[in-house]
C-alpha cells in the first residue's frame, strides 16, 4: 500500500498520546524542535522491520530533528502491536525517539495516514513539507542511491525548498479496528 501524499502546507494535527516511557506526548511536546517528523509505524510491519535501524540512526545523526513513532494498530487482532510489545520492541531495538501507541485509531486517521511506515515532516510552523518514502530501497540498505528523507531534512535545515517531487512511501496498511 502506498501513501495518500497529503497536500503540502497542511498543518499537524495535534495528539495527546502515550508513550511506551509512559509519559503523555502532544505536539507541544516537541515544540523546542524546529523539525518533527510523525512516523507511523508498527512493531510487525516487514516494511517497518526494514527500516528501523534507518530511523534510528536519523535521529541519532540529525540535530534539530525529532523523529516521533505513532502505533495506530489494532492491537486486539494484531497482538504484535500491544503496547507491552511496543515498550520490549523499544527496548530490544534502542529506538531512541519517543514511540506512542494510538489506541483509538483517531490520530491515524486525521493525518490520513494508511501503511505503515506513513512519513510526515513538518517545519517550524508544523506545517506539511515532506510525505514519502525514507529512501530509494526499503529492502536492502546497501543498494540505496537516493535518500528521499535524508535530503528533504537537509534542505528544510537549510531553510531551503523541499522539492515538490515527493515519492510515496510503500508498505503494510494500517490495521484498522472493526466497526
Amino acid at each position: 500500500m502506498h501513501s495518500t501524499m497529503v497536500p503540502l502546507g497542511t498543518s499537524a494535527v495535534d495528539f495527546k498520546l502515550p508513550g511506551v516511557d509512559g509519559k503523555v506526548y502532544s505536539l507541544e511536546s516537541f515544540s523546542e524542535k524546529n523539525i518533527l517528523v510523525v512516523i507511523f509505524m508498527c512493531n510487525h510491519c516487514p516494511y517497518v522491520k526494514a527500516v528501523l535501524q534507518r530511523l534510528i540512526d536519523l535521529q541519532k545523526e540529525t540535530g534539530g530533528v525529532q523523529l516521533v513513532g505513532i502505533n495506530s494498530n489494532d492491537a486486539e487482532r494484531y497482538p504484535d502491536d500491544s503496547f507491552e510489545n511496543m515498550q520490549k520492541t523499544t527496548e530490544k531495538k534502542g529506538i531512541n525517539f519517543p514511540y506512542l501507541f494510538d489506541v483509538s485509531q483517531e490520530t491515524a486517521k486525521a493525518y490520513s495516514a494508511v501503511c505503515t511506515p506513513d512519513i510526515y515532516v513538518y517545519g517550524p510552523e508544523r506545517k506539511l513539507l515532506y510525505r514519502g518514502r525514507i529512501d530509494d530501497n526499503w529492502e536492502n540498505e546497501e543498494k540505496v542511491t537516493r535518500r528521499d528523507l535524508q535530503e528533504a531534512l537537509d534542505c528544510i535545515a537549510a531553510e531551503q525548498e523541499v522539492s515538490n517531487e515527493q515519492i510515496p512511501a510503500m508498505g503494510c496498511s494500517i490495521k484498522w479496528k472493526e466497526n
